[in-house]
């Protein structure tokens, strides 16, 4: 197995550097299988929704889906990734402002690991209004 860097899984995606694109290409396609990371994931999202490419969050939803349907492509936990993403996909907007694939892979993950350590999941407290109201989430 190997891992990929953003910029990797960016220009795999884009295509907007042709001999990149081309490397990036062979590596998510070839024989061996792919890591993206969450941190990969994360930052892959935020790029595109980015000034530069501006992607908005039904696209962004598309783009996840799409890495799960690649079929050498692995995450740290799909399982995490893919609550996150449906958590990310139904989230209502709060004061003009979405909240982010990151809040709901964040809440996600900590539901998990505070799981996996015995623990009551007891919430993730943030300042963000719009990650307030993701499920999991508090204020205080």
């Amino acid at each position: 197995m190997i891992a990929v860097d953003t910029n990797v899984l960016l220009r795999y995606l884009l295509r907007d550097d042709a001999e990149q694109a081309h490397l990036a290409s062979r590596l998510i396609t070839g024989t061996e299988r792919v890591l993206v990371t969450d941190i990969v994931l994360v930052e892959t999202i935020w790029t595109l929704q980015g000034k530069k490419y501006r992607l908005q969050k039904p696209d962004l939803v598309s783009v996840i889906q799409a890495l799960f349907a690649e079929p050498n492509i692995r995450f740290e936990n799909s399982e995490i990734v893919w609550l996150a993403l449906n958590t990310y996909q139904e989230a209502k907007r709060v004061a003009r402002k979405d909240a982010d694939f990151a809040d709901a892979l964040i809440i996600t993950k900590a539901r998990y690991v505070i799981g996996e350590q015995g623990e009551s999941f007891n919430g993730v407290y943030t300042f963000d209004k719009a990650a307030q109201d993701l499920p999991g989430a508090s204020a205080q």
